[in-house]
């Protein structure tokens, strides 16, 4: 079944029993048993509920794995498998990462006595090197977000293999439509599902997939225990936004593609971050995992003020935390997504004041040069 179909027909489609073809909305808490125990799969929705459990079959299907999860948010998803470690644990991040991951590692999670370190993982030696005696998972993102770094996820696949660790991808930007971390070797893959799953800013969400019945027994006792799960109401919006997933990103792809090229062209515009170009650093490793390269672009306007003004006077691109929706994103990372992470660190990576990153939508490509142009040049 190739991707398009998938998406639709993927995990449970329709409904048996009605002939409905979508997934009914489950808006149930319980579930009567004809006898203690005897029950027809369901006994309490925080365990397990009809329309989550559709959704968590068609993000198996679409990641190629053994299990799927549905959060209450990207950050529960994150959260439930950290706690899947124990005290003293230690795993090894990308440096580049999320700043909610950052500040749920160094400001929660280590409460509990998880270790981390963060290290640039584009360079398999880095991650050798930053392994301990107790490192016990090796987590990436790639692309990263912002700078939209790549790691080969073949050659970590291969060391996490050799040292027994648990290898994760958050696979948010690139989305099962482009590409599929398991195939690489990855052992848990997750998603901010809020993001280009769910796809027209109307849902928060996230979804883990798992590639063993081990890792699935793990992820749904913590599922069960702690109670981050998601809402049938917000499952099925999940899943109506998958539906259009393939149309949405080879759109965003082609409009993306075109609004780098006339990035190139304004000499107001120092550095481009986006690994559909062939100085990108890491871009031959994309080629090689990924089908596509996305719709998020970063690149620097020169300073704080400069991305301000920009900021400002736009009109079709919003101001906002998120990305991967129908509508076209803007934002300045060093002071929305990634002001929890202390300056001289955003300034080790590279993550100025200036960086500027964008979450191409679908409107129409000209207008969005037009805008950007007349921002920039108040």
């Amino acid at each position: 079944m190739r991707k398009k179909t998938q998406l639709i027909h993927g995990g449970i489609t329709g409904d048996e029993k009605t002939g409905a073809v979508s997934v009914p909305i489950y808006q149930v808490s319980t579930y009567k048993q004809e006898g203690v125990g005897q029950h027809s799969g369901y006994e309490y929705s925080r365990t397990g509920n009809p329309t989550r459990f559709a959704l968590e079959e068609l993000i198996r299907d679409l990641e190629g794995g053994h299990k799927g999860f549905a959060f209450g948010s990207g950050m529960a998803a994150i959260t439930a498998v950290l706690m899947t470690f124990n005290q003293g644990d230690h795993v090894i991040f990308t440096d580049d990462v999320y700043g909610g991951t950052y500040r749920l590692v160094s400001k929660v999670i280590n409460r509990f006595g998880l270790k981390a370190s963060f290290v640039d993982t584009s360079d398999v030696k880095n991650i050798e090197a930053a392994l301990t005696e107790n490192t016990k998972a090796i987590y990436v993102e790639t692309p990263t977000n912002p700078l939209l770094k790549v790691t080969d996820m073949k050659e970590v696949s291969k060391l996490a293999k050799e040292k027994d660790l648990t290898f994760i991808v958050d696979n948010t930007f690139s989305t099962p439509y482009w590409q599929n971390p398991i195939e690489f070797g990855a052992d848990l893959v997750l998603h901010s599902a809020t993001k280009y799953l769910g796809g027209h800013s109307d849902v928060v969400a996230g979804l883990v997939v798992v590639n063993s019945e081990q890792l699935a027994e793990d992820i749904h006792f913590v599922l069960n225990s702690t109670g981050g799960i998601l809402g049938p109401q917000d499952s099925w919006l999940l899943m109506r936004g998958i539906k259009t997933l393939g149309v949405r990103m080879e759109e965003i792809e082609e409009n993306t593609r075109q609004f780098v090229e006339f990035l190139q062209e304004l000499p107001e515009i120092t550095d481009i971050y986006y690994p559909g170009l062939e100085k990108h650093a890491g871009s031959a490793v994309h080629q090689k995992q990924a089908r596509g390269n996305g719709g998020m672009i970063s690149f620097d306007v020169g300073s704080g003020e400069k991305a301000d003004q920009v900021l400002r006077h736009v009109n079709y691109f919003t101001l906002a935390e998120s990305l991967g929706a129908v509508e076209s994103l803007i934002s300045v990372p060093a002071m929305m997504t990634h002001a929890s992470i202390p300056k001289e660190r955003r300034a080790e990576l590279g993550i100025t004041d200036g960086l500027v990153r964008v979450s191409i939508g679908l409107e129409d490509v000209e207008d969005l040069k037009e805008d950007f142009l007349q921002a920039l040049r108040k």
